[in-house]
């Protein structure tokens, strides 16, 4: 059975650090560091995973508030390349569909992150239409955010 892509909708962002890209992978393989780089206004939390350090295989369970509605997203690492990029597929949560592919790149004087996201809204042809812009928007807020704060962290 063939997956219709049509529906699926791409986020990309890309952000250099004048930091090494060891040290910036490094800060991406903590999952600690992924609260510490979401909007506090989503209350994420990590409430489980199946191993302490971000892997190939590895499960999380997050926790969070997306506009006062309580939601549970479980997620695993689908692909794993020390120091050069990872992905994080949904398993369960509030996405048809979420693939998310972290890219490291050296750069001279320091890495080049590069974020794209593949997502697809539940619900199909009404979820796009009922909620797609907004939805679109929260996201890359998300990313502006998360852009903000990973310059700061790592300044």
């Amino acid at each position: 059975m063939s997956e219709d892509k049509s529906r699926d909708r791409v986020l990309e962002t890309e952000q250099s650090i004048a930091r090494p890209r060891t040290e910036v992978f490094g800060f991406f393989s903590d999952p600690r560091n992924l609260e510490a780089i979401t909007p506090p206004w989503l209350r994420f939390r990590i409430v489980d995973s199946s191993a302490p350090a971000v892997g190939l295989g590895v499960e999380f369970t997050y926790r969070m508030r997306l506009h006062g509605i309580p939601l549970r997203w479980k997620s695993v690492i689908a692909e794993w390349e020390p120091e050069v990029r990872f992905v994080d597929v949904q398993l369960r949560g509030p996405y048809a569909k979420w693939h998310h592919t972290h890219t490291f790149e050296e750069i001279p004087g320091g890495t080049r992150i590069v974020d794209r996201v593949i997502y697809r809204l539940p619900l199909g042809t009404l979820g796009r239409m009922v909620a797609g812009s907004f939805v679109d928007r929260d996201i890359e807020k998300v990313f502006r955010f998360r852009r903000a704060r990973t310059a700061e962290l790592l300044a």
